[in-house]
């Protein structure tokens, strides 16, 4: 669902770059006041998972592909706010480094993907908590936000593309909204996976009621999430589908895969997910999947960091400020 650059039209690119603006300030103003110091490492960890995650695209039907959003997990696991820095910042490198998401698009895409979808995510999710409270209700209320915020974020994402001229929303909503409701089927089952592993593992990290986060370690956060992201780069990575993807489908359907209306003036060092001097395309990929992954956690970690201050003698966590 990453926009390229060519799809949109200044005006939307604009007025999606300050819709986008506002409500990461609004994101931020509320994560340093409200998040806790001892979740840095989670989101840092948890915007390299996402990243990686991203590349792995798994058949859909059509001859179309889909990968993991992200957003219901980063919203159940860490709050509305801190999922919004999450997902912007996996944005923003993919964008900078990778060109998966045009430069100029950047504003659409973090709305759609970055603010718009946790947040519908984390609406979903909480109203659905309210009729599932056990812990397999804590699952089926996440599947259920995972497939409604693929589902918006699809739909917005067809809003700016009739408001550009590049398709009609009669053609546009339909198309986008039809291939990414069977693509939130996988990102609501590899989302309950990913949390019923979590709450296998590490229980407290889905614990909704009071500190989530006492008795964490870091440590421990580094080494198990270093584990699982590296094996995901060597072993899962070098076998993603390499179908088109939802929106690169619709595109191609609607025959606005070469629209080139508004282009950025540069090219990101590693685009298409590529490495110089590395001839092999899976390992190419898994190198550059490593250095994404690094660049992600380090730009999350520090924008946390900066917000966060240490130590704010407040228990209370992003699900009880929102």
């Amino acid at each position: 669902m990453h926009i390229p650059d060519g799809f949109l039209d200044a005006k939307t690119a604009i007025t999606t770059g300050v819709f986008s603006f506002g409500g990461l300030g609004v994101a931020l103003r509320h994560a340093g006041r409200h998040v806790q110091s001892r979740q840095i490492p989670l989101i840092g960890l948890a915007a390299a998972f996402i990243f990686v995650a991203q590349m792995i695209n798994f058949p859909v039907a059509g001859g179309t592909s889909g990968h993991l959003l992200g957003a219901t997990l980063a919203a159940v696991l860490l709050g509305p706010s801190a999922a919004v820095i999450v997902m912007s910042c996996v944005l923003i490198i993919q964008a900078l480094i990778f060109a998966d998401g045009g430069l100029l698009a950047l504003g659409a895409n973090v709305l759609n993907m970055a603010i718009v979808a946790p947040i519908c995510a984390y609406g979903v999710y909480r109203t659905m908590r309210l009729m599932f409270r056990d812990r397999r209700g804590q699952l089926i209320s996440a599947s259920i936000a995972a497939w409604c915020s693929a589902l918006v974020a699809s739909v917005f994402c067809a809003g700016e593309l009739s408001l550009s001229g590049t398709a009609s929303w009669n053609l546009a909503l339909p198309a986008m909204a039809g291939m990414h409701s069977l693509i939130g089927i996988g990102e609501a089952a590899i989302t309950m996976l990913v949390l019923a592993a979590i709450g296998k593992t590490r229980p407290e990290l889905l614990n909704e009621e009071g500190d989530r986060n006492i008795g964490i370690e870091r440590k421990a956060i580094y080494v198990y999430g270093s584990i699982i992201i590296a094996g995901l780069l060597i072993l899962v990575v070098p076998f993603a589908s390499k179908l088109p993807d939802g929106l690169e489908h619709v595109a191609l359907s609607l025959g606005f895969q070469y629209n080139s209306s508004l282009s950025a003036p540069i090219s990101p060092v590693l685009k298409g997910y590529g490495f110089p001097g590395v001839e092999s395309v899976s390992k190419a990929s898994a190198v550059a999947g490593l250095v994404g992954a690094f660049a992600v956690f380090g730009l999350s970690f520090l924008v946390a960091r900066i917000l966060i201050p240490k130590d704010t003698g407040n228990s209370s966590t992003d699900f009880h400020h929102l």
